[in-house]
């Protein structure tokens, strides 16, 4: 009797969701992210192979957990929107995110930052923009060959994939979309949203106005015919013919 040997079964590599790390280490950090994330998202609502994410791990090599970054925003052109735990990109078509975001804070040291930009060069990033918002400084590179290339002169710049264009203030960072219009935060966004609100009911109450006055001026001609209307009959009862006079 010839004796099978057991197979040896491969542990399923685990690829975790977080990284145990907080989004962002101070609330200025957190509001950029915040404006540039959901200001890509309403900017490719209508286009649904883009993916917007942010503070989402991924995992560029299939079974290595420990090659992964967690950019502040990406977006991926190619890639349906939906719910993800993380991007891991061979199950992405293999697809590479193709623009990055980063928010300095306090916090990040220079070997930190130095090991995001090797990444990010290595997994092939087209283009990967720096924004610190304490020294409202903004660094961009885009993909040159096989290398990430700082961009000589980022103000005005306008984004090859993204089309957004950045310029920067004395105290701080716009962004603008191809349409021109700014870049907004939540709360501005209700403003216009009230405001709008607002219009709509202007209208309304003048549509509501102009409805009553042209009512009012039809019933007014609707009266003066009835007492046209009573004279005339008046008139042949007392024997006059309305159409000789």
């Amino acid at each position: 009797m010839i004796q099978q040997l057991p197979t040896e079964t491969k542990p399923a590599v685990i690829y975790p969701d977080s990284d145990g790390q907080p989004m962002s280490d101070n609330t200025e950090q957190f509001r950029w992210i915040v404006i540039i994330k959901e200001n890509l998202e309403i900017l490719f609502a209508n286009n649904p192979d883009v993916f917007v994410a942010g503070d989402l791990l991924w995992y560029p090599i299939e079974e290595n957990n420990k090659i992964r970054q967690a950019p502040d925003a990406m977006v991926v052109f190619g890639r349906p929107k939906g719910k993800r735990g993380s991007y891991r990109q061979w199950q992405e078509d293999n697809i590479t995110p193709q623009v990055v975001f980063e928010i300095l804070s306090p916090g990040n040291t220079v070997k930190e930052m130095s090991r995001k930009l090797l990444f990010y060069q290595r997994h092939g990033v087209e283009e990967y923009y720096i924004y610190d918002p304490e020294e409202v400084e903004l660094t961009g590179l885009i993909r040159s060959e096989n290398r990430l290339e700082e961009i000589e002169d980022i103000n005005g710049w306008i984004s090859p994939r993204l089309g957004i264009k950045f310029e920067l203030t004395s105290d701080t960072l716009e962004i603008y979309r191809p349409d021109g219009q700014r870049f907004l935060t939540s709360v501005e966004l209700d403003g216009l949203r009230e405001q709008e609100r607002q219009r709509a009911e202007e209208e309304r109450q003048r549509a509501e106005e102009e409805r009553q006055r042209a009512e009012d001026a039809i019933a007014q001609l609707e009266e003066e015919r009835q007492r046209y209307q009573a004279l005339i009959a008046l008139l042949r009862e007392k024997g006059i013919d309305p159409e000789q006079l």
